[in-house]
């Protein structure tokens, strides 16, 4: 499924694409017609993200609100000199021509798209715990859920109700890079371990955004300071244990281990993420 980081791009190749411009709106496949056709004609203000939701403005305070779920896609072509026919199932096709050019983007497989006012808009955002993308996200918002929470801070920082965004790749990577072992309970964190894996969650969103894809390894662990091959399972880009079961950790050589936290696959390095145990439980063996 596609984290935050692919939305807030997304939302910014609609907004470059389309911002300002009166669109054509059909739906191909004709389940959003009767909302392509109250979209056709306007004017799409433009688009922005909150986690793993998109939200496409149009004039009237008409947004198209769309989870692009596990096999969801939405096509963005600018400055083309043809549009294409359209290809598979395409809910919903924008096209805008006009002196600026022409543009086209077409949205398949997604999970939900709905037209909605800014009440349901706000209902959606109400639902979500803070963004790292966002410029108004209040970390203290998802510490105040983690800090009282007995479930796994792997759990927890899936949760899209805590926090927005992160998916099973960042999930494993930030544990990695703050060295917590994903069944750890949220509430024995500290706040400032909190604060450092909020801050470093910023910033390696950021650079997804920017690079259009997950790269977490520090620099003396990229494969050309480390001397080793880059990774080419063609699923992104260089990472410490995210789909490394069973080979060497990038940092100590331990061996990278893999479990299931609510139905999904989790990864972490036995020797650099030890298990968590409470000075209690340390005090009781002494």
């Amino acid at each position: 499924m596609p984290e935050g980081h692919t939305l807030r791009r997304l939302a910014d190749d609609l907004d470059a694409a389309f911002a300002g411009r009166r669109v054509a709106a059909t739906s191909p496949q004709g389940r959003f017609a009767v909302e392509a056709a109250e979209l056709d004609g306007t004017t799409l203000v433009g688009a922005d993200s909150a986690g793993k939701h998109l939200f496409v403005e149009h004039d009237g305070e008409r947004f198209v609100h769309v989870h692009l779920g596990l096999y969801g896609s939405f096509d963005v072509h600018a400055s083309v000199s043809d549009v294409e026919p359209p290809r598979g199932a395409v809910r919903l096709r924008l096209v805008a021509h006009d002196e600026l050019g022409t543009a086209y983007a077409d949205l398949r497989g997604a999970t939900q798209c709905e037209l909605v006012g800014p009440e349901g808009r706000d209902k959606v955002l109400a639902r979500l715990g803070p963004d790292p993308l966002r410029a108004d996200a209040d970390p203290d918002l998802a510490w105040g859920r983690i800090s009282r929470s007995p479930r796994a801070i792997g759990d927890l920082l899936m949760d899209q109700a805590v926090l927005a965004g992160v998916g099973n790749v960042y999930r494993a990577e930030v544990l990695f890079r703050h060295r917590i072992h994903p069944l750890r309970p949220g509430r024995t964190l500290r706040v400032g371990q909190w604060r450092a894996m909020w801050d470093d969650l910023v910033v390696l969103l950021r650079a997804g955004v920017a690079a259009g894809r997950i790269d977490t390894v520090r620099p003396e662990h990229t494969p050309e300071a480390m001397g080793r091959p880059p990774r080419t399972d063609g699923r992104g880009g260089e990472v410490y244990v995210y789909r490394r079961t069973g080979q060497p950790c990038l940092v100590c050589g331990a061996t990278v281990r893999t479990d299931v936290i609510v139905g999904r696959n989790v990864f972490w390095c036995p020797r650099c993420q030890p298990v968590f145990r409470s000075r209690a439980v340390q005090s009781s063996h002494r």
